[in-house]
């Protein structure tokens, strides 16, 4: 099979320095095809340029090209069987446009719950969307979406290490309401207990004033953004894993919770509802779920967070990651986006 993956204008190289979910969804994918066998084109100008030299490359864009041009006429000498794109092209008229051209399969993955697609943007056969969570396919029904779990991680974290499982709980995301770190805190001190909270520069000051107590406090550690190997040795060292979000947030992708089971690290994750990213992701070998009725205040969800935290306690670091590995294999990622139903 030839496969093509495209950039698409963006902040972040692909893949990423650190933050960047698609960007790195994208990666794990092409790394996924090139391991299940298939012929590998990274298409568009911002693929980095220390990336191995035996990766193939396009340099331009589908949407920067006029049908029927050169472009279009070198593309279709790759013979691509199918194509790879952040989840807004399908629906972008000038990228369409040339993928029509190509004749060849299209599939993305939904990693924001809001985006509206075209009409005409998925048939479920040769174009087709996938989401994470049985949610997010019910949010995206009218798009005949398939359901699976989102692969990601950056350069160099292809392969994590044996975990080294030590005391201190882990929190990995961006630092703001919606991913609500404060809660995660909360819960480390009713256990007494450190917390190392890794994430993104924070943007949300509203935020950060509201919960900067609980954030500062003594017994948690704001890291900053990690990437490569010191990322993988941080969440491969801890004890638990602990995610959390605001109570109306619909998390599309969570990528985090598969970037930890594939260190070995086991999973405490609070949901306000059913039909989560976690309920997918998680089962009785990896993690717990703390269900909160989203009516309950931050203490009370703190609590049963906590106590889903300490149920993580006697899971076993090397048969986590066994799960995680399996579960979050780029290969297997690959051939269930590429097998048409």
């Amino acid at each position: 099979m030839r496969v093509g993956v495209c950039d698409y204008p963006s902040a972040y190289a692909f893949p990423p320095y650190g933050y960047g979910g698609i960007e790195r969804w994208l990666w794990a994918v092409a790394v996924g095809a090139a391991r299940a066998g298939a012929e590998v084109h990274l298409i568009g100008p911002q693929w980095r340029t220390d990336l191995p030299v035996s990766w193939n490359r396009v340099a331009f864009r589908f949407e920067d090209l006029a049908p029927g041009s050169a472009g279009v006429a070198n593309l279709k000498s790759l013979g691509l069987d199918l194509v790879v794109v952040g989840h807004e092209y399908p629906s972008l008229p000038a990228w369409r446009s040339i993928w029509q051209e190509l004749g060849c399969d299209v599939v993305t993955f939904q990693h924001d719950p809001d985006f509206v697609h075209a009409q005409n943007a998925f048939d479920g056969q040769q174009s087709r969307l996938f989401c994470y969570s049985s949610e997010m396919v019910e949010r995206y029904r009218d798009c005949r979406p398939f359901q699976a779990v989102s692969v990601q991680f950056g350069l160099g974290e292809e392969a994590p290490p044996l975990p080294q499982r030590g005391k201190d709980l882990v929190w990995l995301g961006r630092l703001d309401g919606q991913k609500a770190p404060h809660l995660a805190a909360m819960a480390a001190a009713r256990l007494g207990r450190r917390l190392r909270i890794i994430g993104k520069p924070v943007r949300d000051g509203a935020y950060i004033e509201e919960y900067g107590a609980i954030l500062n406090a003594p017994h948690v550690e704001l890291v900053g953004e990690l990437a490569g190997a010191d990322k993988l040795v941080s969440l491969g060292a801890a004890s638990t894993f602990v995610y959390t979000s605001a109570r109306g947030y619909v998390e599309a992708g969570a990528a985090t919770v598969g970037e930890a089971l594939r260190c070995g690290t086991p999973v405490a994750a609070l949901a306000w509802r059913s039909g989560t990213c976690a309920e997918n992701a998680l089962c009785e070998q990896t993690g717990s779920i703390a269900y909160v009725d989203p009516e309950l205040d931050d203490d009370a969800a703190a609590e049963k967070l906590a106590e889903a935290i300490a149920r993580t306690e006697g899971l076993n670091a090397e048969a986590v990651q066994a799960v995680g590995l399996a579960r979050f294999d780029p290969a297997t990622h690959f051939r269930a986006l590429a097998a048409r139903p």
